[in-house]
C-alpha cells in the first residue's frame, strides 16, 4: 500500500510519514500543492492524505484538478477548522473523507484502513454493481437514469451531474419510494460516520434538487421531516 501525504508543516509531515511507515505503508511526502498535484497525477497511490491549507496550490484546488483525471483514488482531507462549510467544500472538491486537526494517529489510521478497504472491495465489482440485468434503468415520471451509462435525463434533456451528485441520485433511485435517513445516505454515498453538527447532506440534496427538480415538474425529491429524504412521485 502506497500513500501520498501533502502537508506543508514539516514537523506534521514528518510525524505522519514516520507513523505510516511504521504501520507498513510506503509513504511519499509533498510540501506544497503544486508538487503534490504532480505526484498525485503520476498515479500509483492507494490513498492521498491532503491538507487544505497549502502554499502555491491549496488542497481544495488540488483535489479538483486531480478529480478531472482520477475519480477513484481515495482522498482524506485534513482541515484545522472542522466547520460545516469547510467539510462541504472538501467533499464538493472530490474528497472522500475529512479529518479535523488536531487528531490522534489511531483515528487517522482507522480512516485510512476504511477508505483503502472500501476501494479494494468496490473496484473489482464496480461494473457489476453499476447495473444489474434487471436494474439497468429507472424511469420515474420524465426522469430517466441509465445506471449502465451513468446518464441522467429529465424531460429528454441530458443533465450534467458531478460524481457525488450522481452517486447520491443513484442511491435514492435504487431505493425509490423508501425514505432514507441522513445517516444512511452519508454511510452509503460517502462512507462517513455522520456527525450531527454538519449539514452537508442537506447541501448536496439542494444541489441535486437544483438540477433534477427545480426546472421541472413534478418534484421528485421529497423531504420527510424528522426522517430523511425519498425519491418518489408526489402524492395526489
Amino acid at each position: 500500500m502506497k500513500i501520498l501525504v501533502v502537508e506543508d508543516e514539516t514537523k506534521v509531515a514528518e510525524v505522519l510519514k514516520r507513523g505510516l511507515v511504521e504501520a507498513g505503508y510506503e509513504t511519499d511526502v509533498a510540501y506544497d500543492g503544486q508538487i503534490g498535484l504532480r505526484l498525485a497525477k503520476s498515479g500509483g497511490y492507494d490513498l492521498i492524505v491532503l491538507d487544505v491549507n497549502l502554499p502555491l496550490l491549496n488542497g481544495l484546488e488540488l483535489c479538483k484538478h486531480l478529480r478531472e483525471k482520477d475519480e477513484l483514488t481515495p482522498v482524506l482531507m485534513l482541515t484545522a477548522l472542522g466547520m460545516s462549510d469547510d467539510i462541504v467544500a472538501g467533499l464538493e472538491a472530490g474528497a472522500d473523507d475529512y479529518l479535523p486537526k488536531p487528531f490522534r494517529f489511531n483515528e487517522l489510521y482507522a480512516r485510512i484502513k476504511a477508505l483503502t478497504r472500501r476501494r479494494r472491495v468496490q473496484a473489482p465489482h464496480a461494473a457489476a454493481d453499476s447495473a444489474s440485468p434487471t436494474e439497468e434503468k429507472l424511469v420515474l415520471a420524465d426522469l430517466e437514469i441509465d445506471f449502465d451509462a451513468r446518464e441522467v435525463k429529465r424531460a429528454g434533456k441530458l443533465l450534467q451531474l458531478t460524481a457525488k451528485e450522481y452517486a447520491l441520485l443513484e442511491y435514492l433511485a435504487r431505493n425509490a419510494g423508501r425514505v432514507r435517513s441522513r445517516l444512511e445516505i452519508a454511510e452509503a454515498v460517502w462512507g462517513l460516520n455522520f456527525e450531527t453538527g454538519t449539514n452537508f447532506i442537506d447541501v448536496y440534496i439542494n444541489y441535486l434538487r437544483n438540477k433534477i427538480d427545480k426546472p421541472f415538474t413534478p418534484k421528485l425529491i421529497h423531504t420527510i421531516t424528522g426522517f430523511g429524504y425519498v425519491l418518489k412521485l408526489p402524492e395526489l
